[in-house]
């Protein structure tokens, strides 16, 4: 009987103890910034990007092999709307908005009839779209004043080390020599 109540009082005594280490543990969660346990987000790339010069490059009267090499093959065709061919790009990065944009081009007797599509941005615009504003992190001054340079002692001249004695000029044998 007295094995189990001082089981018993061990156990809650551990109990408390954990409890007591959790809560001071969480006490001390405020000192972190949001970026702390920020999960990683993959880069998602899907589709072809068009830009607003390629869709410049896109004239009607066009053939479906001169569309191809301008804008490469569309990510979406269709057997029941053989004329129409889709281009969709969509990309989401860490810290930066998710961006899409679409060109749909339309064909009639194999030829350009009509090219449908959003804003599209300029190369030059998209690239700078994906580069990411961060905040510039205070940089501490490394270099240290002279007064405070004077708050610590003169360094110390180390004595001259003295010379090891001489080694022997021999060793003896490590084998016993034979007789």
């Amino acid at each position: 009987m007295t094995a189990s109540l001082t089981f018993s009082a061990t156990g809650a005594r551990l109990a408390m103890l954990f409890l007591c280490a959790g809560l001071a543990a969480c006490g001390s969660l405020s000192n972190f910034t949001q970026d702390t346990f920020k999960p990683y987000i993959p880069e998602v790339v899907q589709g072809n990007f068009v830009s607003k010069e390629q869709r410049q490059a896109i004239t009607p009267g066009m053939a479906r092999a001169q569309v191809k090499d301008i804008l490469g093959t569309p990510l979406v065709t269709s057997l029941f709307h053989a004329d129409r061919w889709d281009y969709a790009f969509s990309i989401r990065r860490q810290g930066i908005p998710p961006q899409s944009f679409q060109l749909t081009v339309f064909f009639k007797n194999d030829v350009v009839s009509s090219v449908d599509s959003g804003d599209l941005p300029s190369e030059s615009e998209f690239v700078d779209r994906l580069q990411v504003q961060r905040k510039a992190a205070k940089v501490t001054n490394l270099q240290a004043s002279e007064e405070d340079l004077k708050k610590f002692p003169a360094p110390q001249v180390a004595a001259p080390v003295q010379s090891a004695p001489a080694l022997p000029a021999s060793y003896p044998p490590l084998e016993p020599t034979p007789r």
